[in-house]
């Protein structure tokens, strides 16, 4: 077993429940932890038996596109498609972190963790 990880993806988007939060949009970092067995991968060296990281990512940008209002919401829809896309894969993580979070205080981040299949049962 393995693990392909993207870690520190920024984006500027507009998820979240206040109409602030809608019309300016906020920073946000998207980490991606997939663990596969990727054996053939290392023995052969063939991007067709692992993980392309490439397609994590375009996944992950495709989403921070489309406004949602809850970041647990947006991180199910990011895993929904990795599986799709990987359904051999034995876990998938999605952390998203809204920065500096509309909370009338100084916070640094926000953080949902959302995971395959612990949150799926």
């Amino acid at each position: 077993m393995g693990k392909v990880s993207l870690e520190g993806i920024e984006f500027h988007a507009f998820h979240g429940v206040f109409s602030e939060e809608k019309k300016l949009g906020n920073r946000f970092t998207v980490d991606i932890h997939v663990e596969t067995n990727f054996k053939k991968a290392m023995l052969e060296d063939d991007l067709h038996e692992t993980v392309d990281y490439s397609r994590l990512y375009q996944i992950a940008k495709g989403h921070m596109q489309e406004p949602v209002k809850l970041l647990e919401h947006l991180g199910h829809l990011m895993i929904d498609d990795i599986i799709k896309a990987y359904p051999k894969l034995q876990r998938v993580e999605i952390i998203i972190k809204k920065h500096n979070p509309a909370l009338g205080g100084v916070v640094d981040y926000s953080v949902v963790k959302v995971s395959y299949p612990e949150d799926y049962q």
